[in-house]
């Protein structure tokens, strides 16, 4: 949105849920909003972070609804998994042990596209997400990303992908250790919740972490995405 706020109708497009569903919603106080002038208003940032977390427990048809929901001037209809995802920004074994240690070798992994134009602050952003709740989930994966999109320092929006030989804690629940990480970097909110989407409904695929766990080598886990991304169509 190019407003900081958006009007409950606005959210509701943006969601692509009934309106009736939203509007319980934030009566009852689970999506964040405010009052102004008697009339809902929502900030964008805030329900950006929302989502995020809704976003951990839906199913493949609400991920698919919320991808549906949102236009990604950068992507149009192209899966993101597909656009911005690529084999030199794939990399099986990932040289890192510790959360710091992973987090810049998916910085400089994403590098590798020349289209991060300040790593540094993206690095940053990163760790700062990292600080205020942990991206990662109890299947060992985790999504490290900014808190908000960074436009400024991306040329245009990249997906690194890494697997450690083992699992290192990343501060997943009950203390489970993360092996898999799909560093998401976005110029906007659209591109970035699209992502996730679609990476959820990929890794809600049965077996297929356990399969990706299996990948031999960067290039063969990037064909491996890739295909599976293909599949949901």
């Amino acid at each position: 949105m190019s407003r900081e706020f958006m009007t409950l109708d606005e959210l509701v497009q943006l969601l692509g849920r009934d309106r009736r569903q939203v509007e319980k919603l934030v009566q009852r106080g689970v999506i964040p909003g405010r009052r102004i002038g008697g009339e809902w208003r929502f900030n964008d940032i805030e329900i950006t972070h929302w989502l995020e977390q809704d976003l951990r427990a839906l199913d493949d048809e609400g991920l698919a609804q919320l991808e549906q929901s949102q236009r990604s001037t950068e992507l149009e209809s192209l899966s993101p998994i597909q656009v911005l995802l690529s084999p030199e920004t794939c990399e099986v074994p990932l040289d890192a042990g510790t959360k710091p240690a992973v987090l810049q070798a998916l910085v400089e992994l994403a590098g590798r596209t020349w289209h991060v134009w300040d790593p540094a602050a993206i690095l940053k952003a990163v760790k700062d997400r990292e600080d205020v709740m942990s991206t990662a989930f109890e299947n060992g994966v985790a999504i490290p990303h900014p808190r908000n999109p960074l436009p400024d320092a991306l040329g245009q929006s990249v997906i690194a992908f890494g697997r450690t030989s083992s699992g290192i804690p990343f501060g997943a629940p009950r203390r489970v250790l993360t092996d898999l990480f799909f560093l998401v970097l976005a110029r906007d909110a659209a591109t970035h919740l699209q992502i996730l989407a679609r990476l959820g409904r990929i890794l809600q695929r049965e077996g297929f972490v356990d399969q990706l766990r299996s990948a031999e080598s960067g290039t063969q886990a990037y064909r491996m995405l890739v295909d599976a991304d293909a599949q949901i169509g």
